[in-house]
């Protein structure tokens, strides 16, 4: 198990997001996380897919990796984590070497409960070297069909996750994405290695549009 002893994942939700209640899949989706399985989710946009690894981080031991290809999507998750109390951070190209510095201090301190990179950053010697110094809880990889050549958007540095994963250790794995298809799905769980992972699959359906 990767959560914390006596932390109740439901009073986090509360304090710390403000629902009394999870939507759809989630609960089952962090609870498979937190046992330390490998998770493979796909849900639409707008259904709550951050909230799938922002939770169990929290109330994980350690930091959790999540891998993102899109600047302004970091930014946007950690000022909204860092307004709720959360210390999150991001490592990204928009950072100065002192920033870079301080951040790194502060997951090795093991005070950063979520950090960001994007898949360029990880693939720095100098920043895995670091990560694997620090206590990690577990990888998320946001738009997880990044990694797909059959994908609208495509990310070639998306294809060495998988490697530079096992550098850092046995971590459970969540992949997260809304969009697809199952060609891609099938080549995001084989890039990835997870064929295995327990899939959630929402409905992409809404009852409005009916």
């Amino acid at each position: 198990m990767l959560v914390e002893e006596f932390v109740d994942v439901k009073t986090t939700l509360k304090e710390i997001f403000g629902y009394t209640s999870f939507r759809g899949e989630q609960e089952r989706i962090i609870n498979n996380l937190l046992a330390g399985k490998n998770t493979f989710v796909i849900m639409p946009t707008g259904a709550g897919k951050s909230l799938c690894y922002q939770l169990p981080a929290l109330v994980s031991k350690g930091t959790a990796i999540v891998i993102s290809p899109l600047i302004a999507l970091m930014k946007n998750q950690v000022d909204q984590l860092l307004a709720a109390g959360v210390n999150a951070q991001f490592l990204n190209s928009t950072l100065n070497k002192t920033e870079m510095t301080r951040v790194k201090k502060e997951v090795l301190n093991g005070s950063v409960k979520l950090l960001y990179v994007a898949p360029e950053t990880l693939t720095k010697e100098e920043n895995l070297e670091f990560l694997k110094d620090a206590n990690l809880s577990f990888v998320a990889i946001d738009e997880a069909h990044c990694i797909s050549e059959w994908g609208h958007d495509f990310r070639p540095e998306y294809r060495r996750i998988k490697t530079i994963i096992k550098e850092l250790g046995d971590l459970p794995v969540i992949a997260l994405t809304a969009t697809a298809t199952p060609k891609v799905q099938a080549d995001i769980a084989k890039n990835l290695q997870m064929e295995e992972a327990d899939l959630f699959k929402s409905s992409f359906n809404r009852k409005n549009l009916l």
